[in-house]
């Protein structure tokens, strides 16, 4: 119950931080079974291609209150893909990661972590792929979302990271998910936004949204396998530990 006080309180800072009139939370708890057949709305290809050899670029958006397992997730995803370059027969990362947020200050996240950030958004390198999980946000980092969407491939939201998303506008007529407890809120917010109940992901061209926590592991996994394909993609999931089969989209 903690944990779910926090992330509550967690998502209603970040919406009072970009406006006045908080709704009357409404909570809507997702059935067990819910999460099952389908468990994410993508397509089968929409295939991703790297622009070099390089590492790709990937920010993740953090302030106060960031929900750990919202960015740790995705991030442990990211961090252990390795793909083999023919080329010069050597393996090397296939993606390269940093933290953005308003300051380079420390930042409390979730359960008191204090995390300091690499860059500004004024500073940080452009990234092909951005996260933004469950955290408090400012008008900073939804000016910096809308600037940097047209050279993302990936722009992915875990939990109610989805609020951001909506609030940048950049969900406007699109489907997308959030977390199950917000369904009613975001849907009374946004109602130009196609909200998606009891999905682990909702996948676009190039947005995508996470329903929150685990569900973020999944969608990172479904990116990689869009870079990289399927292979690489159930490696890293092996080296994790990692048991669920939600990403893929068969």
């Amino acid at each position: 119950m903690k944990r779910r006080n926090f992330l509550k309180n967690s998502t209603i800072m970040g919406i009072a931080a970009i406006a006045v009139d908080v709704p009357q939370i409404s909570c809507q708890t997702a059935k067990p079974n819910e999460n099952k057949a389908p468990s994410s709305a993508a397509a089968k290809g929409n295939k991703l291609t790297p622009s070099d050899r390089r590492p790709i670029p990937v920010a993740f958006a953090i302030s106060r209150g960031a929900t750990m397992i919202d960015f740790a997730g995705p991030w442990e995803v990211f961090q252990d893909v390795t793909v083999r370059d023919e080329a010069r027969r050597v393996s090397r990362p296939g993606f390269k990661l940093y933290t953005v947020s308003d300051k380079i200050d420390p930042i409390t996240a979730s359960a008191g972590m204090k995390i300091i950030p690499d860059y500004t958004f004024e500073t940080a390198p452009i990234p092909k792929v951005v996260v933004v999980g469950a955290q408090a946000g400012s008008p900073a980092l939804h000016e910096w979302l809308k600037k940097v969407i047209d050279a993302t491939d990936v722009m992915m939201s875990v939990c109610t990271g989805a609020f951001h998303l909506a609030r940048a506008g950049l969900l406007s007529g699109k489907p997308a998910t959030t977390h199950h407890d917000f369904f009613d809120m975001f849907e009374e917010r946004y109602p130009d936004v196609k909200l998606q109940r009891g999905l682990r992901f909702v996948e676009g061209p190039k947005i995508s949204t996470a329903g929150g926590l685990t569900s973020g592991i999944d969608l990172a996994l479904r990116v990689v396998e869009r870079y990289f394909g399927r292979e690489v993609a159930e490696r890293t999931a092996l080296y994790m530990e990692y048991q669920s089969r939600s990403w893929m989209v068969e």
